[in-house]
Formats: structure tokens, C-alpha cells, sequence
């Protein structure tokens, strides 16, 4: 298991805390977040320049972002040091994916191309959720090129290898 901070991959961010007994919200990044935040789920955190775990020992749902309860966080104080924090999970933590799916930080750093061949830039971000995601594309080939924002659906994005 790789415990590099930068090998691991974003799955949520704590928003802040809730209630006064250690609780945090957190806005889900991740398509999965009724098993990626389950009772008993490892995620990590880097603080101070340490990565350390966090264990979930409660979770709900408020409007799609989940209320976690986490292993020695106890107080409203402990909560609220978390907040702004990412917590990220090693890749070996992820599932495989159903054919044609793919994980966003997949997609980053991927050359795209129209059909005809012409360079459109690199992916640099991928905005939204599963339904209506885009891609942020870098365009680096035109002098003063901007960002290109290109949904992310079968009909336009024709193939991803």
C-alpha cells in the first residue's frame, strides 16, 4: 500500500464540523460515497506534513453529503481542525470499474484529440458528477489558449484510451 500522499486519490474534502461531539460533513468526490464512507472505511489525511489515518465509526447522509463520525475526533474542536482537509485513499483502496467507466484522476494529464486529429490540449481538471461531468482542457497549442470545457458524454468524448 503506497502511503504517498501525492500517490493517493481524493475522495472527499471536510466542509466543517457538525453538532459538538467530533462530527465532520464532508463534500463527497467520489461516485461512490455510500461505500467510500461506510462504518469502518480508512481514509487519510495530511496534516503538518504527516499523513495520518481516519476511521469512519458513524456515518448519515444529510442532502448527498455524509456526516461522519471518525476514530479519536470526540469533540467539536477536533472537527473543526479538520476542516478544509482533504481525504484522499491509496489507489489500491479504489474498485475496478465497469467497462467504458473510468476514474477522473484516470482522465488527467490525457492528451485530447479531435476525430480529425487536430491537438485540442491536455485534461487538466474533470468538473461535475457522473451525470453531467466536463472536462477542463489545457490548450496549450495555441498561443494565449484558453481552458476548453468538453462534455464528458459517448457522443462527443468518442473514444478514451
Amino acid at each position: 500500500m503506497s502511503n504517498s500522499w501525492e500517490n493517493m486519490v481524493l475522495v472527499g474534502k471536510v466542509s466543517r464540523s457538525h453538532g459538538n461531539k467530533g462530527q465532520v460533513i464532508v463534500n463527497p468526490e467520489t461516485d461512490f460515497p455510500e461505500r467510500r464512507f461506510g462504518v469502518g472505511q480508512t481514509m487519510f489525511v495530511n496534516r503538518d506534513d504527516a499523513v495520518k489515518p481516519l476511521t469512519v465509526t458513524s456515518v448519515r447522509f444529510q442532502r448527498g453529503r455524509p456526516i461522519l463520525g471518525l476514530m479519536g475526533m470526540t469533540t467539536m474542536s477536533d472537527a473543526e481542525a479538520l476542516a478544509g482537509f482533504e481525504l484522499r485513499i491509496p489507489v489500491e483502496f479504489l474498485e475496478t470499474l465497469p467497462q467504458g467507466m473510468f476514474y477522473r484522476h484516470d482522465l488527467i494529464g490525457c492528451a485530447v484529440w479531435t476525430v480529425e486529429g487536430t491537438d485540442v490540449g491536455t485534461v487538466a481538471d474533470v468538473e461535475g458528477s457522473l451525470e453531467g461531468g466536463r472536462l477542463v482542457v489545457r490548450n496549450e497549442v495555441e498561443e494565449g489558449g484558453r481552458d476548453v470545457l468538453i462534455p464528458l458524454v459517448e457522443a462527443i468524448c468518442v473514444q478514451i484510451d
